[in-house]
This record gives structure tokens, sequence and C-alpha cells, in this order.
């Protein structure tokens, strides 16, 4: 039984469309709910991100439990970096208590990148260990020291991964690994690579993962040449070939091409074997991801969800 639209679409083997947005450094959750309720029917579900950057915002918690009273459904983003093993399983007892039941489970960007890098990181578990740890609990009902979990602790749980191109004998550890202890579906880095997302997807195909655990590969309306280049040169495990950078300098109206690129890509990855969705990310201008699925909806043939 699908505890979740997502885990539903996954398990029907649909194509998902995850959103993901940033809580405010704010009391004021308004504008953060306006731009989750302008995803409302477009998204599948939409990822609230945990201290992204190894920056304070408002609780991940707090916002993922106002976007399901808006009808929304969050993807809650759990990091390693800033709780014990205690405060994961009290919060993720509380997310289930709030309706939340799509976790993605990280280890968490290191304090010394953000803009408070004296702070210590807790590192009690690493994202694989907050895996297994979530999995046992949803599966026995009961926390580790054996106390049982009353009304249970129903679970959607998520892992990341980087595809890369892969060389000859390939073995995905790590993502082997977060399989193994027990994730339900996969959210990459940005990856606007069709012939690497090929190769990838076929090779864990080989290996029988990809049919065990459904992948969504990263992708962004990338507004500029400048911001692809910088993309690929800053964020760890990006993948942006040449041949959008030349599509994005070329273009009259970068931000337009942006989004029209992206559009295009998403209908190439519904028809990539192995390949279960696509999870859009826009930091720069997350106002376009309204439009932008809309459109990746329709080239797609996907009926927008029910609000």
């Amino acid at each position: 039984m699908s505890v979740s639209s997502l885990q539903q679409v996954l398990h029907n083997g649909g194509f998902a469309v995850t959103a993901e947005i940033t809580p405010p450094v704010s009391t004021d959750l308004s504008g953060f709910l306006q731009r989750a309720a302008a995803l409302k029917g477009l998204a599948t579900a939409v990822n609230v991100t945990d201290g992204a950057g190894a920056k304070t915002h408002v609780s991940s918690l707090v916002a993922a439990a106002a976007m399901v009273r808006l009808g929304v459904e969050p993807i809650l983003q759990f990091t390693c970096r800033d709780r014990n093993r205690l405060a994961l399983q009290a919060d993720l007892m509380g997310a289930v208590s709030l309706g939340i039941h799509n976790v993605l489970m990280l280890t968490g960007d290191d304090p010394k990148v953000g803009d408070q890098p004296e702070t210590k990181a807790v590192l009690d578990l690493n994202g694989t260990g907050l895996i297994a740890m979530a999995r046992t609990m949803r599966d026995s009902a009961s926390l580790p020291s054996g106390v049982a979990i009353a009304g249970g602790l129903a679970l959607c749980i998520g892992a990341a991964d980087m595809p890369i191109d892969p060389p000859p004998a390939w073995e995905p550890k790590g993502l082997r690994a977060k399989l193994d202890a027990g994730a339900d579906f996969v959210q990459t880095q940005f990856c606007m690579d069709a012939g690497v997302v090929r190769r990838y997807a076929a090779r864990l195909l080989d290996l029988g993962i990809a049919q065990r655990l459904p992948i969504l590969i990263g992708v962004c309306p990338i507004p500029s040449a400048k911001s692809a280049r910088w993309m690929r040169d800053k964020l760890y495990g990006t993948v942006i070939p040449d041949s959008v950078v030349d599509r994005l300098e070329a273009a009259a109206d970068p931000r337009a091409e942006g989004i029209a690129l992206c559009v295009d890509y998403m209908r190439e990855l519904a028809a990539i074997p192995g390949i279960a969705g696509a999870h859009v990310m826009a930091p720069v201008n997350p106002s376009v991801l309204p439009e932008l699925i809309r459109q990746a909806r329709e080239a797609i043939g996907l009926r927008a969800q029910a609000a």
C-alpha cells in the first residue's frame, strides 16, 4: 500500500516530477507557501531543503507541515549534520504525525562552506546509516531501543546520488549500499546530459538496481551560459555538457532558452529505460518552476495531478 502520491506514482511505473523549494530565513511563511501553492497539482511532490548550503533557515519540518495543510505533498529532507540519532528519531515520528511521509536522507553540507563556519557538525550517522535506521523503525514500528512506536511510521525513504558516465566494470557501491539500507527512491544531483543518463541507467539496469530503486534525475532551467559554467565548476557532481552551454550562449533570450532546453530534456528523460522521473531544481530562478513543469507535463503527455 502506498503511503504517498509519490510512492504510488513510482510503484505504478509512472514518471514522477518533483521540485524543490528552500524555507525562508523568516518567521513569516506566507511567501514560501505562495511558492508551494503554485506547484500544487503540477509537482508530484516538493522537496523542502534542510539547512541547504550549511546555512540556517526556518525549520524544514515546520515548513513541510505547513505545506501539508496547504494540500501540497512534501519530501522532507533530513541531514545528519545537525542532529544526533535521538533527535532524528524524534523528528521522523514528528513528521509522520504531521502527515509527512516522504523523506530524503542526506549527510548534509560541511559547515565550513556555510556562513557560520565555526559550527560543529554532529554526524552521529551518515546518510546511509540514517536510511537504515529509518527503514528499521518503519518496518519494526519501534525505536532502535525496542520501544514500540504507537501508530507506526509510514515512510517513503529517499536517497541521493550523482550520475556518472560509467567506466567499464563500474560498480555503484554507494548507491547499492543505500538500496540495501532501505531506500525506496533516489534523487540525483544535476545531470543535463542525456547520453550520460542513458549509459548510467543502462548500467544500473544491467546490475538489477534500477528495477528496484526508482531514479529521479536532477534537472535545472539554467538561466544563462555563465550560470551553466558556474554550476559545472562549483557544484560537485554536476554534469552539464558543452552543447548546453553553447545553446544558452547563442540564445537571444537565455532564460527562455533555459526553460525550453529543460522541457526538451525532461521529455528525453521520460523515454530512457531505468529512469523514473525528474527532480527539478531552480535555486536562482524558482519562480519559473510552475510554468516549466506545466510545459514539461504537456510535452511528456502527463496529466496534471488533482489539486
